[in-house]
């Protein structure tokens, strides 16, 4: 049950908009259903768009907030943890996230909105990633990628909770970052070849051998005694 006046307005606004259309809906019904003024509404609110928004200035606030606590060997877990904040947001408001999944869908000021909102939350992570890599090889692209990726994955995992395709984005959301965090880490090192040799041969002949073994293969080569 909504307690605080916020809270009412929000419970309001979507009965009404499901009840009536949002359009239809002004802020003075809005303000009515849910026992306050028009002044308390504007308190709050600057329109009818952001009464249906979630509280985004609060939510990208704790994911910097994550964020900036990242140490060096932690900085993969700060990511996971930081999307986990926003989906745990998402699921906690149940009904409500998913109407306004629907209201986006059929209002274009809305749905403009939330992808702004989309842009925020990648520049606020490609922000902290950028300090974390851009001394590193391609450092500034891998940022940018995984600042993307990890938004993207979050999206993706988010859009199948609210269709009903999926009863556990926890996990989900802990699969798809598995595919967007490897960027994080870099490019893997090349694989040593390993050259066995009883000494017969000279430094030259034992290159040119392996030389010609990776040439062919394209691969790793091992080479027996020569």
């Amino acid at each position: 049950m909504p307690t605080t006046a916020r809270d009412r307005l929000v419970a309001a606004a979507f009965e009404l908009f499901e009840g009536q259309g949002y359009d239809a809906t002004t802020v003075e019904e809005i303000a009515s259903r849910a026992g306050t003024g028009r002044s308390t509404f504007f308190r709050h609110f600057r329109g009818k768009e952001d009464v249906v928004l979630p509280d985004h200035e609060a939510l990208l606030g704790r994911v910097a907030d994550r964020l900036a606590t990242a140490g060096a060997g932690g900085r993969e877990v700060a990511l996971r943890e930081a999307a986990g904040i926003v989906l745990a947001h998402y699921l906690a408001e149940g009904a409500t996230a998913r109407a306004r999944y629907r209201l986006a869908s059929t209002v274009p000021a809305i749905r403009d909105r939330e992808i702004a909102s989309v842009q925020r939350y990648v520049r606020l992570f490609s922000q902290h990633i950028h300090t974390w890599l851009d001394a590193e090889p391609d450092g500034p692209l891998r940022a940018e990628l995984v600042a993307s990726s990890v938004v993207i994955a979050h999206n993706h995992v988010l859009r199948r909770w609210l269709r009903g395709e999926t009863d556990a984005p926890e996990a989900l959301l802990d699969q798809s970052l598995a595919v967007a965090l490897p960027l994080l880490r870099g490019p893997a090192a090349p694989a040593p070849t390993i050259v066995i040799t009883d000494g017969s041969a000279d430094v030259e002949q034992v290159v040119a051998q392996v030389r010609d073994a990776l040439g062919k293969n394209g691969a790793r080569a091992g080479l027996g005694p020569a």
